[in-house]
């Protein structure tokens, strides 16, 4: 069990009048992808946003930065992982829209236009929202734009060729709305209660948040193809010790990680209408091989 051994410590600057998101962003040590998110945050984004920051191992120059922008924030002398990286982030946020989002991004302009554009489709709180990332290589996740390589850091990123590219690159809206940048409704945060933090460090803490949002009665899961960031894929997890997810999520839901993405999300198959309860031959199969699965741990 993960549990948090240090004090957290909260710096608080007022919201700017109208903001429009409250965006999440934890970073561990990753000043240079921090600044650089924040940037790209203030240039490209059309409207005013809350941004707050959980500084895992809060450095001076990251902590520095924030209070110099006057960005809430709160700092631990120890990795939480993201978990509670996000809900720590979160205890801060004040605006009806919550994002949630990676330090090492680079968000492409007008990527809040495009969800904002689909949130005031909405007739209630039960939706899930995600942008679409540019990967510089291939990944095998249809959600994502790739390959196309501006950059492997802030220090060699091609910001010009990305500005004058992203827009044209194929893809469509997708379905399933995991990857981030990805947006709910604060209401519905509430209701679930966040992220999961015995998923710390934070792997499958995605999967679960998913299926969270599933049980709270969410069938509109959707990905925003025109809604871009550039991700630079910064290897954080391989500096922490990992949590058996995989197994956690298992025994937690009584199906896997795969069987839920695949059949009730639906990951990364175009965009046509909102999710329903899978019912197929394929579907039980699988599903009656978890439980199998899932008794033989027990």
């Amino acid at each position: 069990m993960f549990t948090l051994s240090c004090p957290v410590n909260f710096y608080e600057y007022p919201c700017s009048e109208g903001s429009l998101f409250s965006i999440l962003i934890p970073s561990w040590k990753n000043y240079n992808h921090l600044k650089l998110v924040l940037e790209s945050i203030e240039k490209n984004s059309a409207y005013v946003h809350q941004v707050c920051v959980h500084l895992n191992e809060g450095d001076e120059q990251s902590k520095h930065l924030l209070d110099s922008l006057k960005i809430s924030h709160s700092v631990s002398k120890e990795n939480t992982g993201v978990c509670f990286g996000f809900n720590l982030a979160y205890s801060l946020a004040k605006c009806r829209y919550i994002v949630l989002m990676d330090d090492d991004m680079y968000v492409a302009p007008e990527w809040d236009k495009h969800l904002y554009e689909e949130i005031r489709k909405q007739t209630s709180i039960y939706w899930c929202l995600s942008g679409t990332m540019i990967e510089r290589r291939k990944s095998g996740n249809s959600c994502v734009i790739c390959p196309y390589n501006y950059g492997e850091s802030p220090e060699n990123f091609q910001e010009e060729k990305f500005l004058a590219e992203y827009s044209a690159l194929p893809h469509r809206d997708w379905t399933g709305s995991m990857w981030y940048p990805l947006v709910v409704e604060k209401k519905l945060w509430d209701m679930i209660g966040g992220l999961s933090t015995e998923f710390s460090p934070g792997m499958y803490s995605d999967p679960d948040f998913m299926m969270k949002l599933w049980q709270a009665g969410v069938r509109d899961f959707k990905g925003i193809s025109q809604s871009r960031v550039y991700h630079f894929i910064s290897k954080s997890t391989v500096r922490v010790k990992k949590n058996n997810g995989r197994k956690q999520f298992l025994l937690k839901w009584g199906m896997s990680s795969s069987t839920f993405t695949k059949y009730y999300l639906r990951l990364g198959q175009p965009y046509e209408r909102p999710c329903t309860t899978p019912d197929s031959t394929g579907f039980k199969r699988k599903l009656w091989i978890d439980k199998l699965k899932v008794w033989c741990m027990r």
